[in-house]
């Protein structure tokens, strides 16, 4: 021992701190996985995360059904812990763009494989995570005596320390390794090192484990008690079947039914089980919504501006902010709100807290929408089916006006100056004139439908001269990148360079094509002019916007440059989503904290499993739900769907309110003393019985 615990607590410990940080690591980065380099889209990338996160949820009761009837609760963590030891390593190999890149340009050649190696690695660690989530808790409170009450107690509090410590960390730290550029033949987000390091910290937790065998108390499988309830319930409803008939009296509960097979304590317990799942029906709405942080909430945080001064933070590194406001709400809730609201005489029940944390939580999702609806205002709007999109950018020192047909309005440019994209329906806009003074020019023009161009326009000592480019990019820059190209406003070919990458030579009046830049920074900007290098420092571009970067010329002071906005940066900030998990992190801590408790309370002290089993499940049966609703709901603007999921579940939560007025609190303590009461009654009655038989045998 160690300061009075066992020495292989430490090492439970010790593993259960590598596996949470293994498993919140990959989640993190998961859904920018799946929408960045599988290429999925919002909806399919929401889709297969919550069905992931479901399926990690409705695997602990296989975990525990191993554990209690067949292998025993060491053998089935190092099992399983091997099983998801080899996920993590196949998650970590199928996010290897090299894999398939045999053409080098930085893609996968063959994204199918991928997406093979992906799910194998997903289904792999769902059965691992969900597998071993039952067993470690209680393996590590198997190795206390019995008159080390207050050691496990102790020990319970640094255990779910540790779980939230991993959690807290691996969403700090995964989000950086995934932003890192890296790679063999072309350079790409770092999805192997953020995924390899958690499958490492995984074997590392499964070695560690395995350290401390020779130290552990592994107690044999004994049976598992769900089992004994599901047949108990099962016998009840046949016997039930059987006995329809109105010649059968009726019994005051229909689980008596199951009284000619299984014993009056098993009974009883079953129906104070029952009682509480039957409150649990209308939870998983709750954890509809709450696990969309890892999906929903991180692709919202996409499109903002993540620019904290000196700190630049990533979408995903947003959820960071539940495990740090966990901690200190925690103590917060328990030390100074519960001790007001008593003091107020305000009877705050646990099922009321319960009630509070939906309809918080269903306010959280108010606040996601408010913020959506901002996001959307900056969002550009690109060309629909049967549409074009045009902007003007003036070359020249003098203004000039452009006409657009003959039945559409002409828009005057001033010099040096661009347009915003004007929207036109294709098929009515074959030409376009443009006058200098008595210069004019028409130009015929063949546009394609959702698309957008670039016209610029100059004089000459002869003409106007109009150029119309096409822009390729049609959606705003994804992570927060930037995107940028030039334009040769110089009457000679120019070598551009920008931050390391090259354009290529221009020609006069001709643009590059787009690359992608990092958000948030400023590059120098090289030109070489006539064998003569002109440089200039550029401005900072912010986040997920897109520029055209004219270069008119060279002075003493550097390059003369002009700056058109093609797509405007994310301009509203991720801090405005801190209310948003502010709210959320409120209601968990009244919602999930107070409904183990309340769990514990109203259940048997030998079917905390069973509750334990029924609490998992409506996690899983809330990710089921986010695939339903958002699957059914067809919304196409995703603030209407976040006020769906907050309407749905404000139901969801009056209809809890009218359960729990109803619901009669019971001590089961109290219960099982009467039935032991009951039972050394009958025992005393069957030996008085037995005496008296075997006194009347002795007579005769």
């Amino acid at each position: 021992s160690c300061f009075g615990y066992p020495l292989s607590i430490f090492f439970i410990i010790i593993n259960e701190f590598c596996e949470r940080f293994s498993y919140y690591g990959m989640r993190a980065v998961l859904v920018l996985y799946f929408k960045y380099f599988l290429q999925w889209d919002d909806n399919l990338s929401t889709a297969i995360y919550h069905t992931f996160v479901a399926l990690c949820y409705l695997t602990p009761i296989l975990g525990a059904l191993i554990a209690d009837s067949w292998l025993g609760k060491f053998k089935t963590i190092v099992s399983l812990s091997i099983v998801y030891t080899i996920g993590q390593v196949v998650m970590s190999v199928s996010s290897i763009n090299d894999l398939t890149d045999h053409s080098r340009d930085g893609f996968p050649d063959n994204v199918s494989v991928h997406i093979a190696l992906s799910m194998i690695g997903l289904i792999l660690i769902a059965l691992g995570t969900g597998g071993i989530k039952p067993c470690v808790s209680a393996f590590g409170g198997d190795q206390f005596e019995d008159d080390q009450e207050k050691q496990r107690s102790r020990f319970f509090s640094i255990f779910y320390l540790s779980i939230n410590a991993g959690s807290l960390l691996s969403t700090i730290i995964t989000p950086i390794l995934r932003a890192q550029e890296c790679g063999i033949h072309s350079k790409q987000r770092c999805y192997p090192l953020a995924f390899g390091v958690p499958a490492a910290l995984m074997a590392i937790s499964l070695f560690v484990f395995i350290v401390g065998s020779g130290m552990y108390k592994k107690v044999q499988p004994q049976g598992n008690i769900m089992i004994q309830v599901s047949k108990c319930i099962g016998f009840a409803i046949k016997n039930r079947f059987r006995h329809r008939s109105k010649q059968f009296p009726k019994r005051e509960h229909w689980l008596d039914w199951a009284s000619e097979k299984y014993d009056k304590r098993l009974i009883a317990q079953t129906k104070m089980v029952l009682k509480v799942l039957f409150l649990y029906i209308p939870l998983p709405m709750f954890w509809a919504l709450f696990d969309q942080q890892g999906s929903r909430w991180t692709l919202q945080a996409t499109t903002m501006d993540g620019n904290f001064g000196a700190i630049q933070i990533q979408p995903d590194q947003m959820q960071t902010v539940n495990p740090i406001l966990i901690i200190i709400m925690v103590p917060v809730v328990d030390g100074v709100i519960y001790p007001l609201i008593k003091k107020c005489k305000i009877n705050f029940t646990p099922l009321r807290k319960i009630t509070v944390g939906m309809f918080l939580a269903s306010l959280a999702f108010v606040a996601a929408a408010l913020v959506q609806v901002q996001i959307d205002k900056t969002l550009p709007v690109f060309p629909a089916a049967g549409q074009s999109q045009i902007k003007i950018i003036n070359l020249d020192t003098n203004n000039a006006t452009v006409g657009f047909g003959s039945q559409l309005n002409s828009v005057n440019v001033m010099s040096m100056k661009s347009t915003d994209y004007m929207t036109f329906e294709t098929s009515q806009l074959r030409s376009l004139t443009v006058t200098y003074g008595n210069k004019t020019t028409i130009k015929s023009v063949m546009l394609s439908e959702e698309s957008r161009y670039t016209l610029g326009i100059k004089t000459n000592t002869m003409s106007v001269v109009a150029e119309l480019l096409s822009d390729e990019v049609t959606s705003k820059p994804e992570e927060g990148n930037n995107l940028i190209r030039f334009i040769n406003n110089f009457p000679d070919d120019i070598n551009v360079t920008m931050g390391g990458t090259s354009f290529g030579i221009l020609k006069p009046l001709s643009a590059s094509n787009y690359s992608l830049f990092p958000g948030g920074r400023k590059d120098e900007i090289m030109a070489s002019i006539n064998s003569v290098p002109c440089s200039i420092t550029s401005r900072a571009f912010g986040f997920g916007s897109a520029y055209t970067i004219v270069i008119n010329g060279c002075s003493q002071d550097g390059l003369d440059i002009l700056y058109s906005e093609d797509i405007p940066p994310n301009t509203v900030h991720m801090a405005w989503q801190i209310p948003q998990y502010f709210i959320l992190t409120c209601a968990e801590v009244v919602f999930s904290v107070t409904g183990l408790e309340f769990s514990y309370s109203q259940a048997p002290s030998n079917m905390k499993a069973v509750l334990q089993a029924g609490w998992l499940l409506t996690v899983a049966v809330g990710n089921i739900i986010v695939l339903i609703v958002a699957g059914a709901s067809k919304l196409s603007e995703q603030w209407a769907e976040y006020v769906l999921f907050a309407a749905l579940l404000l139901a969801v939560c009056i209809i809890f309110a009218v359960m729990a007025y109803f619901y009669t609190y019971i001590d089961p303590n109290e219960i099982e003393a009467q039935l032991d009461e009951e039972e050394k009654k009958q025992v005393k009655k069957d030996q008085e019985v037995y005496e008296k038989q075997v006194e009347d045998d002795s007579q005769m």
